[in-house]
């Protein structure tokens, strides 16, 4: 099969109406063709700013316009990005992934912003982080930083996005996927099911995400986790099937791509779990919450991926460790020159 950037609605559709078999069986076999045979990469997100958004996301808990149990936090101090960074290299993580509830990130930030990147590759693993909107001198502070990924979800289809935000344009996150394109930085894009959209919104999200210049290196498929005091606390849950099949048309339709279980693993039992390996997902994260909302902790995944014979993508260790505590050193030393701690850790509400 060909990589391919210039898929249709009805073709997406056209593969969604296979028998669900047979959509499992063509996703397992392009998934051969392309990516390593029983390897998972494991990421793990922290969030490093956490509440008090500006944007009006109706799934989000952290948005200042709903009232939820989320509270709101100021930006972590760098060391403490960096001891969560050890430990879930320790938990067996190759990737560390840190976000905050922003709109953008600000001027004043950028300077923590890169001390956390430049210190958790420091460490041997991949970096990526979500910010919001970036502008494009933002994009290339970040990727001279050594930033590898940057994650900005598309979310939802175009024609339905603007019933799940108004705080920002479909374009908007489009042309920040373009910044962090050409920054030379990989690009982590994907969408969140169960927002109330169609079964057309599903196949146009797929869509927007297979017809960019280049198909994002890691396409997390979210499935939505209810929460208390959002406009979607009641929506309706989403058919297991239904998720199978997405993950199975996003083998297809980006068969170079990492396809990551995100958000709603916590509801998935161990069968639908392997069913979306089955269907090209290699790829989750890993941890006991994925900023907010929950997760399954590292002992049950492990568990799961030995009763499937699968093996845990490995990232280049650096062997000595002497090496990552001068690092942590080098770091300390930057901060406790600094003339205080308001300059580390300050409120980041908006």
């Amino acid at each position: 099969m060909d990589v391919r950037h210039n898929w249709t609605v009805e073709e997406v559709q056209a593969l969604f109406n296979k028998p669900f078999m047979d959509l499992l069986f063509e996703a397992q076999q392009v998934h051969r063709q392309y990516q390593a045979v029983n390897h998972v990469q494991v990421s793990t997100l922290l969030s490093i700013k956490t509440g008090a958004c500006p944007e009006d996301c109706k799934y989000c808990p952290q948005s200042a316009h709903y009232r939820t149990d989320v509270d709101k936090e100021r930006l972590l101090e760098v060391e403490r990005v960096l001891d969560a960074a050890q430990k879930a290299k320790s938990s067996g993580a190759t990737r560390f992934c840190m976000g905050a509830a922003w709109k953008n990130p600000k001027e004043r930030d950028m300077p923590y912003l890169k001390e956390m990147i430049q210190g958790v590759k420091g460490m041997g693993l991949e970096t990526c982080m979500t910010l919001g909107m970036l502008s494009s001198a933002q994009a290339n502070e970040l990727a001279e930083a050594g930033l590898d990924y940057y994650n900005h979800n598309l979310d939802t289809s175009r024609e339905h996005y603007s019933n799940i935000i108004t705080t920002r344009t479909y374009q908007d996150r489009l042309d920040t996927l373009s910044h962090v394109r050409e920054a030379g930085m990989k690009v982590c894009s994907g969408g969140i099911i169960g927002l109330g959209e169609s079964a057309t919104d599903r196949a146009g999200l797929l869509m927007e995400l297979a017809n960019l210049p280049h198909h994002p290196e890691s396409v997390p498929i979210n499935m939505l986790v209810k929460v208390k005091g959002t406009p979607l606390e009641d929506a309706e849950d989403v058919d297991p099937f239904d998720f199978i099949r997405i993950i199975a048309v996003a083998r297809i339709m980006m068969p170079q791509s990492a396809v990551r279980l995100s958000a709603g693993r916590e509801n998935m039992n161990e069968q639908m779990q392997a069913l979306c390996f089955m269907a090209g997902a290699n790829s989750i994260f890993y941890g006991c919450k994925l900023l907010t909302t929950p997760n399954p902790d590292e002992d049950s995944d492990m568990q799961l991926f030995k009763k499937l014979g699968i093996n845990r993508e490995q990232g280049v260790q650096k062997p000595d460790a002497i090496q990552e505590e001068a690092l942590l050193s080098q770091v300390a030393e930057r901060v406790a020159s600094r003339p205080g701690k308001d300059d580390l850790f300050y409120e980041a509400g908006v």
